[in-house]
């Protein structure tokens, strides 16, 4: 798997899903070297910001399900952890 598969995997899956205003996906995995779920050739942790109308009045718990259960392959792939900043489109 080359570098930014993972990343483009879940930037094509929030887009679809959620046809966000905003989303930045950053690969962090270096930052966790050594840790558990780590692995060689990173593509493990990840930090997701997203902004999209289909969260607006939503509680943050919410939010964040909706975007874990959009990645579950990808969970079952090589994702081990993913920090989450959503918020709604207003």
């Amino acid at each position: 798997m080359h570098m930014g598969t993972m990343a483009q995997k879940i930037e094509a899956k929030l887009r679809s899903a959620f046809d966000p205003v905003q989303l930045h996906v950053r690969d962090v995995s270096a930052r966790h070297a050594g840790h558990a779920g780590a692995r060689p050739g990173g593509n493990t942790h990840f930090e997701v910001e997203i902004a999209a109308a289909a969260f607006d009045g939503l509680p943050r718990i919410a939010m964040h399900r909706a975007v874990m259960t959009a990645l579950e392959e990808e969970f079952a792939d090589t994702l081990h952890a993913l920090s989450i900043k959503a918020r709604g489109a207003e």
